[in-house]
């Protein structure tokens, strides 16, 4: 297995007296697809809003390529290197797609509130906005408002943007939700394409897209990790089946 770029430690988040997370132990392999499934209410989201640092931990550790990054606010974790979609797309509907990128782009700019600037700093932000169009599949849509584009294409956009910042691990949450099929089909083959120089965290119920592109999964149900494994363990576990497809052996 690849080496860890993330870890969790005894991982919790409690909501008054109720436990959302349950002490999640997860190491995610460099490189690697890691789906994290499980029905609703088990705990996936609030699980990535703490590594994402939307959501401060109520107990446990959280440690980004060695370095300590719990409760640290979003715009720290981003800046470590880790990017983020949500189920909602999270775009600037009334700018254009390049725009969008744009903005994203200069967030890595230490000096991004000064206006006055060398030329060269504006043209590193642009070079990091073309890539990230190009990367994402909407090169040709820069010029498009972002409003007036497919809501597939707004979710590649959102990804767009995520990209724009030069992350080194993807936290994605339910990237194909409320897509058709042809929309999902393209955004399958976006994130098999950003696994090739990416880390991703995916949360997707999707069961077919998730066995298609993951190369491990982790099972959670009531905000605790029921197992952890390769595709094929998972596909075949009776413990899963029956916690989480609903399915139950046959009695002899």
């Amino acid at each position: 297995m690849s080496d860890a770029i993330l870890v969790t430690d005894d991982l919790s988040k409690s909501f008054g007296a109720l436990a959302a997370v349950s002490n999640v132990s997860l190491c995610f392999g460099r490189g690697l697809v890691h789906a994290i499934i499980g029905p609703n209410g088990a705990g996936k989201t609030t699980l990535i809003n703490m590594l994402s640092g939307d959501l401060a931990p109520s107990g446990g550790k959280i440690r980004f390529k060695d370095r300590d990054i719990t409760g640290l606010p979003p715009d720290r974790v981003s800046q470590a290197g880790v990017g983020r979609s949500y189920q909602k797309t999270n775009i600037f509907p009334r700018l254009t797609c390049f725009e969008n990128c744009w903005l994203a782009a200069q967030s890595r700019e230490h000096t991004s509130m000064r206006f006055f600037r060398p030329a060269h700093k504006l043209f590193a932000v642009r070079q990091r906005s073309e890539r990230a169009l190009a990367a994402c599949g909407l090169e040709q849509r820069a010029a498009s408002v972002a409003a007036t584009m497919s809501y597939g294409e707004q979710r590649q956009l959102e990804i767009g943007m995520m990209l724009a910042t030069e992350p080194e691990l993807l936290l994605l949450d339910e990237p194909l939700a409320g897509m058709g099929s042809d929309e999902s089909l393209q955004v399958i083959e976006l994130l098999r394409r950003l696994a090739q120089e990416h880390t991703l965290i995916l949360i997707e119920h999707d069961m077919d897209a998730v066995f298609s592109i993951a190369d491990r999964i982790t099972v959670m149900v009531n905000g605790e990790v029921l197992e952890t494994g390769p595709v094929e363990q998972i596909r075949t576990s009776t413990a899963v089946r029956e916690a989480y497809l609903g399915e139950e052996d046959d009695a002899p």
